[in-house]
């Protein structure tokens, strides 16, 4: 069984959410070229998965791709699409080792078939795997998640509450984060869960996505078990 770092620490969150910035900054500061610089990140994306694991958190959600960043440059969309495929298939090709779940949310429709299919396979061998979930977000946007879920609720022609509401969001099964973690030194959160995240605790580190480590990360959640969370009492 892992020995948790943070055994002292009164509060582990149960889900924590990643808004992963500041590639291309981080790729230009270091006279890198962009494509460098989201390579790199998906390098901390892989092994944060790992630091999560390794702190007992059951559940991070990722916000990998938006559906406003379809505007990008396509060369740099196409990039991206390489190092999600990259990454699915690094999951899959060492998933008895990393032991974690990984689920999916978002627009899958948008991306190829390959991308599907490497999307559809993980979800399949990893769902053994349940102590530690990673929900990876993918061509997703909160407000359309809300305008979805609100059409569904309309179709099924049943009143709903705020629990009910949420078995209708792509997000159905994960829990609300209870911290979100935003790099680079943005204080926003730019369409990433609206609904989820009305109680979430916030960190800004001015720490770009791919110089961030696991020390930090460790310190945030040291930093979170600090706070007290009152949620409107």
């Amino acid at each position: 069984m892992l020995e948790n770092p943070l055994s002292t620490t009164p509060v582990v969150p149960q889900c924590v959410g990643f808004i992963m910035d500041g590639n291309r900054r981080w790729a230009k500061e270091q006279n890198f070229a962009t494509l460098d610089g989201h390579k790199a990140g998906e390098s901390i994306f892989y092994d944060s998965a790992q630091w999560v694991k390794e702190l007992c958190i059951p559940h991070a959600v990722y916000y990998a791709f938006s559906t406003e960043n379809w505007q990008r440059n396509p060369a740099e969309v196409s990039y991206l699409m390489q190092l999600f495929e990259l990454f699915l298939e690094r999951m899959l090709g060492e998933i008895t080792e990393v032991q974690v779940r990984v689920k999916v949310v978002g627009a899958r429709a948008d991306f190829s078939v390959h991308l599907q299919s490497l999307i559809e396979r993980l979800e399949t061998v990893s769902e053994q795997y349940t102590k530690t979930t990673i929900w990876v977000a993918l061509s997703y946007g909160g407000r359309a998640d809300i305008v979805s879920a609100c059409n569904q609720a309309i179709e099924a022609g049943v009143p709903v509450n705020e629990e009910s509401f949420g078995r209708y969001l792509q997000t159905n099964g994960m829990p609300d984060p209870d911290l979100i973690i935003r790099t680079s030194g943005e204080q926003r959160l730019s369409n990433f869960l609206p609904w989820q995240s009305v109680y979430s605790e916030l960190f800004f580190t001015d720490t770009y996505w791919p110089a961030f480590t696991k020390e930090e990360f460790t310190r945030i959640v040291g930093q979170y078990g600090d706070r007290q969370r009152r949620r409107g009492k």
